[in-house]
């Protein structure tokens, strides 16, 4: 592998004008060049994210060879420095890095745990753009969470499984990982003939050479790092539009089109277009989904654009459509709008919860007010759906009081004012990111009730909240 990344792949670097014009070397920047932080500061994912600068957009390249679990990578990262930088960190787990440039100079480098530390040859202005190209190699690994399982590179029989949350990225791409520096994102995967390779947003041409298949992937819309996903395997892919828009499903090839698996899948525009009805337009250029066989992955994840199922979700030998809608209503609730800092969760998996609630009373089952009222009599109120704490970010008052506290909402200003917050939360922080204040404020302004203490004691507070009167 040659040491210039535009040599390499003379494609894939991204030609950046140079604003960074500033005269001193990294090792002796002058003025107040200083390095990036080496964590973002939530205290959720100590060690994740990195300061300094914003990352706009991703070029990745990889090519993964199943049989010995080896992966060669290429990215390219553009981002804008936030501060004056002497130096700055990305977060890759485990991979070798065999050389680093920065707008085509090249780099001192190191590995620090987790944390790829980039020196430039050249002080970075603060405001100026700059194109960071990395070359790497190496058996990619798990990057497991104690809260939700494993996740990270899972090496299949015949493929692998890249997912996780609260963070999974670093373990096959250098990233900013953490939800609150949101990018775009282009895709390159190239794997053996035969095997599919699926990733994010809109899909590319594919070409073939030399026995193996390059996927191209393109995610235009601003994703969270944990939300990419990459899942190679022998795949029955199925390609279509709907709305307009590339639909893009896909399910074990071992498994027939009649599977609880695929009949659930088949009907991801349908519940799409139901929850566009209520949250306003879907935020995305493309929709799918992903079902897994492997029974490492104990979870269904709202990967952008395509949701990844495991496979506890089809046990039954039933279609599971609410975990369709579950992961579908992300796309809206912490995908297009993604959390500033995990210790607000709630507001991904409470609305995505309700929207279970919602897709049931819609189907003529069991009516949300009485969802409510069953799940309200059972409810641990010493648990807090807001800043629950790391072991409990994906426990159930996450999930449950979160969905609660949006019913309550609703119960509170009426529907009419309800679904206007909805609405105006999808609709202005599109592409962005939000807190529970910035809901809360949000909510006030809509409604004109003030809301504090509704939120305190439905979030929050630890003794059963009295029942709302209808708006």
């Amino acid at each position: 592998m040659r040491s210039t990344f535009a040599r390499v792949r003379p494609g894939l670097a991204v030609v950046v004008a140079a604003t960074l014009l500033t005269g001193c070397s990294a090792a002796d920047p002058g003025g107040d060049f200083r390095p990036g932080a080496a964590d973002v500061g939530d205290p959720y994912v100590p060690g994740a994210g990195n300061g300094g600068y914003d990352v706009e957009h991703y070029r990745l390249a990889v090519d993964y060879d199943p049989p010995t679990d080896r992966l060669r990578g290429q990215t390219a990262v553009t981002a804008v420095a936030t501060q004056p930088l002497s130096r700055f960190n990305l977060d890759l787990q485990g991979l070798e890095v065999t050389a680093v440039e920065v707008d085509g100079e090249r780099a001192r480098h190191r590995h620090d745990g987790d944390e790829l530390v980039v020196t430039p040859a050249r002080g970075l202005a603060q405001g100026s753009r700059f194109t960071v190209a990395v070359e790497y190699a190496g058996r990619p690994g798990t990057r497991p969470n104690g809260a939700l399982g494993g996740g990270g590179f899972l090496h299949t029989e015949d493929g692998a499984i890249v997912l996780g949350q609260p963070y999974s990225a670093a373990a096959w791409f250098p990233v900013n990982d953490h939800p609150s520096d949101k990018a775009t994102y282009d895709i390159e995967v190239t794997v053996p003939d035969g095997l599919a390779a699926l990733s994010n947003g809109v899909p590319g041409e594919q070409s073939s050479a030399g026995g193996r298949t390059t996927w191209r992937w393109a995610q235009r819309d601003p994703m969270a790092s944990y939300l990419t996903t990459l899942v190679i395997g022998a795949y029955r892919v199925e390609t279509g539009t709907h709305a307009g828009k590339p639909i893009v499903t896909a399910v074990p090839e071992q498994l027939a089109e009649t599977s609880p698996e695929a009949v659930s899948l088949a009907r991801t525009g349908e519940i799409a277009d139901f929850l566009a009805d209520l949250f306003g337009p879907y935020p995305f250029d493309s929709y799918g989904g992903v079902a897994v066989a492997d029974h490492r992955v104990g979870y269904a994840l709202e990967t952008q654009s395509r949701p990844v199922y495991g496979p506890v979700f089809f046990l039954s030998g039933r279609p599971n459509f609410d975990v369709v809608v579950h992961e579908l209503a992300h796309q809206w609730f912490g995908n297009s709008v993604a959390v500033t800092q995990w210790r607000d969760i709630w507001l991904n998996e409470g609305f995505a919860t309700y929207a279970e609630w919602l897709w049931a009373e819609h189907q003529e089952g069991r009516s949300v007010q009485r969802a409510f009222e069953g799940r309200y009599g059972v409810t641990d109120w010493s648990l807090p759906a807001l800043d629950p704490g790391p072991e409990q970010m994906f426990g159930s008052a996450v999930y449950q009081r979160g969905a609660l506290a949006v019913h309550a909402l609703r119960r509170t200003v009426g529907d009419d004012a309800f679904f206007a917050i909805l609405r105006a939360w999808t609709a202005e922080r599109r592409d962005g990111n939000g807190t529970t204040d910035d809901f809360i404020e949000l909510a006030e302004r809509v409604s004109g009730k003030q809301l504090d203490d509704l939120f305190d004691a439905w979030l929050s507070g630890t003794t059963r909240p009295a029942l709302p009167e209808s708006g």
